[in-house]
């Protein structure tokens, strides 16, 4: 027994997911079957109770759905249940003007019951209550349905971009993680995906009121023309047996209609993802016993007035009172059972607690509402996707992790602006215009371009916006060109650059040696902390970043710090021992591969002067006329040697290299400061540009 359940299970588990593959596929075949093959008046009785029972059904998994998205299957549920109506019409209608001379009942006991009990035998009678079931599925709810179906498609999609960035601010924030993130995604994808479904799918039950309308005639006129010219049956006789049949069938067919019209304008003019519709109206229509105890009183009044029926007015008006009492004494035992509490109430006017403090976001990036749609994956945006290749390329190349960026949109800047953040503070700001291109000139290009000149955000380069039909030319002509969200990764790696010692905090210095020590285990437990705090640690390798020395080789770092953090304790002088040790790699940061070094020198007067200057037993007094000059001849210099595509890097004897990197920051941001003793033995010095004192 057991190894026959075990076949059946196999059986069900394999098969049963095939044969429900084809659930769809067959139905269809067996729908547009119906449409060819006649069918004998049993099996119409069998199917037209089938589509009443269908459309039912469909109806109560509409009320009772909590999200649009829990009918995700309803477009083509609505497209199968049209074709199986239709169909039906298509077999009866085979059948009606085929046996309808021979009675009433040619059609099979259902259309026969609807045109006898329904209607009488009327058929007058059958063809105005049709004539109001038409009015009322195709004005009144499929109208209104295929309205609400469009807006909510436009607004669902319109809304996509936002949902997008919430999402991506979320898992950037680390609040979910990407298995979350990529769920919500799909919702928010499966929800517009629905919508506009549904959209579309609110034509099928226009189309399907229409038809039967359509159909009607059809069989009136066929039947009335094939009963009397063909069977010899008399005007009256032809309209009792023809027509009758006619509106039965139509009735028929008409009332699974509806029942699938109030479906789809139920799923549709849903509101809210907490409750089904029978507790909201329940909720929120017939929860108030002011509302109740107000139309009670009104409904009374009327059933005052002579001539009314005043005991139906006065029941009902009784009914309401008797609703709104009891609501209003529930409430008052609810209260005294329930009294609200000291610690309750004061949450009613809560005091400001540390959870009111929204911490500052360590790196943001705010844009315009045009520039959303660089975010938006939806439609086409790979900002998102750059900005998390810049942090890999960053970590790649500096040595540490830097924190998330926070993207969100701002309405106060302009609508292709964007703006970006570190901890709070604005450092660096441009505008983007989505399908256009920056067309950057290095320095050669001397094409003239149509588009709206500008100044490259990232390098402070000529640049131009320019159409996509320009690229080819503005390429031939030496320009740089590139897209949109490129513009606003460059200019977002070309800062994290600039400020990688202020984007390494606290928990970020954590990071990193929790990182170092999966692989240099033995090498951090004996320093760090034992020998160099996290706070010192820190310190020095933000001096470190400050002066554009990357951070890769933190082996090398904490050895070097193991060799003299005993007799050293001052940050400064540690980063200086660290630079020593690190020389061959700072130099191929600058240089490249290249052995012979082409550097600026001070002139022997002035490095005497700023050396006494700066090294003074009173303290580092510097001129500021010599400073000036200082500065503005470094920066010349380091722009000549730049023309010359030669690294711009000053040596320096080792006792000044520091405060002059501190002087020439401002004057020459791209400008390095070596010291005499941070030139490996491996390389020769070629001095290419002298700086004089002129004062």
């Amino acid at each position: 027994m057991n190894p026959l359940l075990q076949q059946l299970q196999s059986l069900f588990g394999t098969e049963g997911k095939a044969l429900r593959a084809l659930m769809a596929p067959l139905a269809v075949i067996m729908i547009l079957a119906m449409m060819v093959l006649p069918l004998p008046a049993f099996a119409l009785d069998l199917l037209f109770t089938f589509n009443i029972a269908m459309a039912l059904m469909v109806m109560m998994v509409a009320a009772y759905m909590i999200r649009p998205l829990d009918f995700a299957a309803f477009p083509t549920v609505i497209l199968l249940t049209t074709l199986l109506r239709l169909s039906l019409n298509v077999a009866s209608t085979r059948v009606v003007l085929m046996e309808g001379h021979t009675g009433p009942g040619a059609a099979g006991k259902v259309i026969e019951s609807f045109g006898h009990f329904l209607i009488g035998g009327n058929f007058a009678v059958g063809l105005i209550v049709f004539a109001v079931l038409v009015v009322i599925n195709f004005i009144v709810v499929t109208k209104g349905a295929e309205r609400i179906a469009e807006v909510g498609a436009r607004f669902t999609l319109d809304a996509m971009p936002g949902k997008q960035m919430a999402i991506d601010a979320d898992l950037n924030a680390g609040l979910i993680d990407e298995k979350d993130a990529k769920r919500r995604r799909q919702e928010v994808g499966d929800e517009a995906e629905f919508f506009g479904s549904m959209d579309g799918a609110s034509k099928f039950v226009r189309g399907d009121a229409i038809a039967g309308l359509l159909i009607l005639f059809i069989n009136i006129i066929g039947g009335f023309v094939i009963g009397v010219a063909q069977h010899d049956l008399s005007a009256s006789e032809a309209a009792n047996s023809y027509i009758l049949l006619a509106v039965g069938d139509a009735l028929v067919a008409q009332i699974p209609a509806l029942l699938i019209s109030v479906a789809a304008a139920m799923v549709v003019s849903r509101v809210g993802k907490e409750q089904d519709v029978g507790s909201q109206i329940a909720a929120q229509v017939f929860n108030s016993p002011r509302s109740l105890a107000i139309t009670a009183g009104v409904i009374g009044s009327l059933g005052l007035i002579p001539g009314m029926p005043n005991l139906v007015f006065i029941t009902i008006a009784s009914a309401l009172g008797y609703a709104a009492w009891w609501m209003k004494e529930r409430d008052r035992k609810a209260k005294e059972q329930d009294p609200v509490r000291p610690a309750e109430a004061a949450q009613a006017n809560p005091e400001a607690t540390w959870d009111d403090l929204q911490p500052v976001d360590t790196l943001g990036l705010e844009v315009g509402y045009r520039l959303i749609t660089l975010v938006d994956k939806a439609r086409q945006g790979d900002l998102l996707g750059r900005i998390k290749g810049v942090r890999k390329k960053f970590a790649q190349d500096v040595g540490f992790l830097p924190p998330p960026v926070h993207i969100r949109d701002n309405l106060e800047l302009k609508p292709s602006a964007y703006r970006i953040t570190l901890r709070g503070a604005v450092v660096g700001e441009g505008e983007a215009f989505p399908g256009m291109l920056l067309a950057i000139n290095p320095g050669a290009a001397s094409t003239n371009l149509i588009g709206t000149r500008t100044v490259d955000p990232a390098f402070g380069l000529p640049a131009v916006w320019i159409e996509e039909r320009q690229r080819e030319a503005a390429q031939m002509g030496g320009f740089t060109v590139v897209d949109c969200s490129t513009v606003v990764a460059t200019h977002l790696s070309h800062l994290m650059q600039l400020h990688a010692a202020k984007l390494l905090g606290r928990v970020e210095t954590q990071q990193l040696v929790e990182h170092v020590t999966k692989l240099a285990p033995k090498l951090i437990e004996d320093v760090v902390p034992k020998m160099v705090g996290i706070a010192t640690l820190q310190k020095v390798l933000q001096l470190l970043l400050e002066e554009g020395v990357h951070i890769r080789d933190m082996r090398s770092i904490v050895e070097c710090l193991a060799e003299h953090s005993a007799t050293v304790t001052d940050p400064s002088e540690l980063a200086r021992r660290i630079r020593i040790h690190l020389a061959p790699s700072i130099v191929q940061q600058i240089y490249g591969p290249t052995k012979e070094l082409d550097v600026i020198a001070l002139e022997p007067d002035l490095e005497r002067l700023v050396t006494q200057a700066l090294n003074s037993p009173h303290g580092a007094v510097l001129d500021p006329g010599v400073a000036d000059t200082l500065a503005r001849s470094a920066a010349e210099s380091a722009k000549r040697q730049e023309d010359l595509g030669v690294p711009a890097c000053l040596l320096v004897p080792d006792m000044i290299r520091a405060p002059m990197a501190r002087l020439l920051k401002r004057a020459a941001p791209r400008m390095r400061v070596l010291g005499h003793s941070e030139i490996p033995e491996t390389h020769s010095i070629r001095i290419g540009s002298v700086i004089g004192a002129q004062a």
